[in-house]
C-alpha cells in the first residue's frame, strides 16, 4: 500500500512540475494507453472496461480540441483531425471494434512523435 501511495506521489509531483510541452506528451501518451486498454477490453469482452478507456481517450482528445489556439491557421487542421479521431472512437465504442480503435492510435502515435520532435528542436542545446 506504501509503494502505491508513493506511486501516486511521484505522477502527482511529475505533473504539478512539467511544463506545458511535457503536459501535452503525457497527454498524448495517455490517449494512446487507454486506447490499448479499450483495445484488451473488446478482446476480452469486457465492455465496461472497452467503454470506461475509450471514453477516457476521447476526455483527452476533447480537452486538446477545446484548447486550441484558433489566432493560427493550423489550428483549423487539428480541429479536424480530432473531431475526426473523436468521431472514430465514438464509433468504435458503439460497435465495440478494435480495428476502429487501432486506427485512430495510428493517428495519436503520430501526433506524439511529432510532438517528441517538435520538443527535442526546441530545448537549448548546452
Amino acid at each position: 500500500m506504501q509503494m502505491n501511495n508513493a506511486f501516486m506521489q511521484y505522477n502527482k509531483n511529475k505533473v504539478m512540475t512539467a511544463s506545458p510541452a511535457e503536459l501535452t506528451l503525457m497527454l498524448y501518451e495517455g490517449a494512446i494507453k487507454f486506447c490499448n486498454i479499450a483495445i484488451l477490453g473488446i478482446e476480452k469482452r469486457d465492455i465496461e472496461k472497452a467503454h470506461n478507456n475509450l471514453m477516457k481517450a476521447q476526455h483527452i482528445i476533447e480537452e486538446f480540441q477545446s484548447t486550441l489556439n484558433h489566432d493560427y491557421p493550423v489550428a483549423e487542421d487539428f480541429d479536424r483531425i480530432y473531431s475526426y479521431m473523436l468521431r472514430r472512437l465514438h464509433e468504435a465504442n458503439v460497435k465495440k471494434d478494435k480495428e476502429i480503435v487501432e486506427e485512430v492510435l495510428v493517428h495519436l502515435r503520430s501526433m506524439r512523435d511529432t510532438w517528441k520532435e517538435v520538443m527535442k528542436k526546441n530545448i537549448p542545446q548546452s
